[in-house]
């Protein structure tokens, strides 16, 4: 899976033409915030997990931080990331690409209370260099989010 495929899922939605694609790496927030031009807290990173009942993705704001406290009083088991190999695997995404949109099915998506205290967030779409800003309502409808967690620290 890639890009396009996750282009293809935003088109079911109708936001395929907002995809920015850039000449530069948005592999890391940082980077991610440099080729979007905002503050990286506006990133919305994706990250993976594995549970009891499968492979994760938690949406996250770029400048959060998983509460291992808090992820284990929610999911009943300690946080552990998948290896990049696994997130290919398992998610559909390479390292660096990954986002909501497009991924494997039975892949379960939920988003941190982080993002919400901004109006429009920047998550990948499927490759090391791409990003769509979209409101907190259509990230929630588009990555087809299974609910809302609070498992990353305290920021902002």
């Amino acid at each position: 899976m890639s890009i396009e495929n996750a282009k293809e899922h935003l088109k079911k939605y109708g936001f395929e033409n907002r995809v920015q694609e850039f000449d530069v790496s948005s592999a890391t927030v940082e980077l991610a915030a440099q080729a979007v031009g905002v503050e990286p807290c506006r990133i919305a990173k994706t990250l993976s997990f594995l549970t009891k009942e499968g492979p994760i993705l938690i949406v996250a704001a770029g400048d959060a931080r998983i509460d291992n406290h808090k992820y284990k009083e929610r999911f009943h088991t300690k946080a552990k990331m998948l290896s990049p190999e696994q997130v290919t695997e398992l998610i559909g995404h390479a390292v660096g690409g990954v986002c909501p949109f497009g991924i494997r099915d039975g892949v379960l998506v939920y988003l941190d209370e982080s993002l919400k205290r901004f109006e429009t967030v920047f998550p990948a779409v499927g490759s090391a260099n791409s990003a769509v800003e979209l409101t907190i309502p259509e990230l929630e409808l588009c990555s087809e989010a299974d609910g809302w967690v609070d498992v990353c620290k305290d920021v902002g």
